[in-house]
């Protein structure tokens, strides 16, 4: 019955018996007696023949959506249960942030290699939003809570993120005490593709809200406006655990700490499907372990290396 299936999606997929025939390796009258078997097994009509062409039947058309269902995930069964005999084998597709790609995705990607040599992983790091399905990505880590439809989503932790600059900065412009104050102020930006204006979201009594903020440098790059900040070129929005390093030696300072960005959610996404690659599995067990060891780090960091009144800001947990 089952190569009954495969020939019958097959001659689907060719538009013909005898193609479908040529490419499974059998003749068109093995071909024809299968599809005959499957028909009377089903007990309907799944072709309509004549001399010139042939179509699918409204019942031929809903099993073929079965079908492919069905050997997808047979064949999905086949790989993960071979995958426990042998080495694992193959391409595994991974996108981060450029920042998170660098610290916590590419060490992954080297300890996950090493423990299956057959396996390359191929590493695209990038600001801008990718398509998972549409890019053949098998996982991808991004900051979101929201989960798209056809993904699957598994949290990693909660990353806390502030603004900040650099002491001589300050020293020169000034400390900004409230939200109206930046506007006065450089900010390093963060510009995604296809953003017009840029707006921080800040919590101001209790309530997030979205405030235009103005600077002249801008770039897709976080690393990049930590260098800038770093070199007093203005305030910057940052993930806490990406600047928890220059926080607690003091070369940058909180801002506004009363107005803090709203956390933001780390997660991994992988494409849905009834069985997930023993590979991809893998890959994004150990992807969610080590990220939540690296978030825990950081802000343990941090919290260890900051003054009090930072502590007591709600900016380190």
């Amino acid at each position: 019955m089952l190569e009954n299936m495969r020939s019958f999606a097959r001659v689907v997929e060719t538009g013909s018996f005898s193609e479908a025939a040529r490419r499974m390796r059998v003749s068109a009258n093995v071909m024809s007696h299968r599809i005959q078997a499957l028909e009377a097994h089903l007990g309907c009509r799944l072709f309509n023949r004549t001399t010139r062409r042939m179509s699918l039947t409204e019942q031929g058309r809903v099993f073929y959506d079965h079908v492919i269902e069905a050997l997808q995930i047979l064949d999905e069964a086949q790989a993960n249960i071979g995958e426990l005999g042998v080495l694992p084998r193959g391409v595994i597709r991974v996108a981060a942030p450029l920042g998170l790609g660098r610290r916590l995705v590419a060490p992954v990607a080297a300890i996950y290699q090493d423990a299956h040599p057959m396996i390359d992983v191929q590493l695209r790091l990038t600001e801008r939003r990718i398509d998972p399905i549409a890019e053949a990505i098998d996982l991808t880590l991004q900051f979101t809570d929201q989960c798209d439809p056809g993904m699957i989503m598994r949290k990693i932790g909660d990353a806390r993120r502030l603004l900040c600059a650099a002491p001589d900065y300050l020293a020169r412009k000034g400390m900004p005490q409230c939200i109206a104050d930046l506007a006065g102020h450089d900010c390093l930006l963060l510009r995604f593709p296809g953003s017009l204006e840029f707006r921080w979201p800040l919590i101001v009594e209790g309530v997030e809200a979205s405030v235009p903020v103005s600077g002249h440098l801008d770039a897709d790059d976080g690393d990049v406006l930590t260098a800038w900040a770093l070199d007093g070129r203005g305030i910057v929005l940052k993930p806490a655990f990406e600047v928890a390093e220059h926080l607690a030696t003091g070369r940058l300072v909180p801002v506004l700490n009363s107005y803090p960005p709203p956390s933001a959610m780390l997660a991994v996404l992988t494409p849905e499907r009834r069985l997930v690659p023993l590979k991809v599995r893998a890959f994004t067990d150990l992807l969610i372990e080590h990220g939540r060891r690296y978030l825990a780090g950081e802000m343990g960091r941090l919290a260890q290396g900051v003054a009090p009144e930072i502590r007591d800001s709600g900016m380190v947990g």
